[in-house]
């Protein structure tokens, strides 16, 4: 990176909107160096090429109100809070031969050691201080420049990192990448003296810059080109959802009303087969229904909605339309 550095905030923690505000300066700011300092709140967000719904912990997500949105880089999936800072750099790419992370790592190690904080470089994207990965990061180059970012666990909520990623691989059978996880830590706790995030903050965006940087604001015109990139992209399920590779899910629950198991293939976030195993008590085969879920996305309301249509109880005896979609969405053993 070079000193005149462009030094830009989101001023959101919308992760749809970051995310989109991140790619407009990657597509359309051409020239210079570019350094983002942003957060999200409460956000799981999954490499480009990840199965969603088996890097998330579906009922965990939706108690606790976290969004998931899909990035357009590789890697695995992350959790985003408050206590988390994102950086990007986005700059020209140069020959792709010799392109390498050290290149950007090698900055953030730095900034880290500036702290008097142990840091070093770690397999393909990892940043570790002390042992323990505090940042994860990624790249993608498109026509000549290169985006790459990473996190910053700062302060993040150990519980919400856990709980939110804690999907079971057993349950779902697919060839999109796996995140591996490892074992994380809070820079905050291993500072020498406390700081607040935002002195964090302060530190990370001189030493990132090299300690030169011009302040800088995408105008009313590109906002508008940004949230219209949240509208048509990122806040949209067919992208954040639908765009999951091909997988195959099970689950089996024990209800007071009987055994439910499910098994069903999704492809390109559609459930294309589905069926249903158990002792329940019905008194009608699930044939109707199991032909109306074929096309219906994998989305909670969307299969409700065909539930609804039908004579649950004929079907499922006494368990529940909940209890149905619970299983379904691998909510009930969490």
């Amino acid at each position: 990176m070079q000193k005149a550095v462009r030094y830009l905030e989101t001023g959101s923690v919308d992760p749809f909107f970051n995310l989109a505000f991140e790619e407009y300066v990657l597509q359309n700011r051409k020239q210079g160096d570019y350094l983002i300092l942003w957060q999200n709140e409460n956000t799981v967000v999954i490499g480009q090429n990840q199965n969603a719904e088996a890097e998330i912990n579906r009922s965990f997500v939706e108690r606790h109100n976290v969004k998931v949105v899909r990035r357009t880089t590789g890697g695995g999936a992350v959790y985003h809070d408050l206590g988390n800072l994102n950086y990007s750099f986005i700059t020209d790419a140069g020959e792709l031969s010799t392109l390498t992370m050290s290149r950007f790592t090698d900055a953030v190690v730095k900034a880290l050691e500036s702290l008097g904080l142990q840091s070093e470089a770690s397999g393909r994207n990892d940043i570790l201080v002390n042992g323990k990965k505090v940042s994860g990061t990624a790249q993608r180059v498109v026509g000549g420049r290169i985006l790459y970012h990473g996190t910053l666990l700062f302060d993040s909520d150990p519980d919400m990192v856990a709980g939110a990623l804690n999907a079971d691989p057993a349950k779902f059978v697919s060839k999109s990448s796996k995140s591996v996880r490892s074992r994380i830590g809070n820079i905050r706790q291993m500072l020498a003296e406390d700081m607040t995030l935002r002195q964090f903050w302060d530190r990370i965006k001189n030493e990132l810059s090299g300690g030169g940087f011009t302040a800088d604001s995408l105008s009313k015109d590109e906002l508008k080109k940004v949230d219209q990139l949240v509208n048509d992209k990122y806040s949209r399920w067919e992208w954040n959802f639908g765009r999951s590779p091909k997988y195959e899910l099970t689950n089996k629950q024990r209800y007071s009303g009987g055994t439910l198991e499910v098994s069903a293939k999704i492809e390109s976030g559609i459930i294309t087969d589905i069926i249903f195993y158990g002792d329940f008590m019905a008194v009608a085969p699930l044939y109707p229904i199991l032909d109306a879920l074929k096309g219906t996305p994998f989305k909670r309301e969307e299969v409700e909605k065909i539930l609804s249509e039908f004579s649950v109880s004929d079907m499922f005896g006494t368990i529940t339309m909940d209890e149905i979609l619970d299983t379904v969405f691998h909510a009930g053993d969490c």
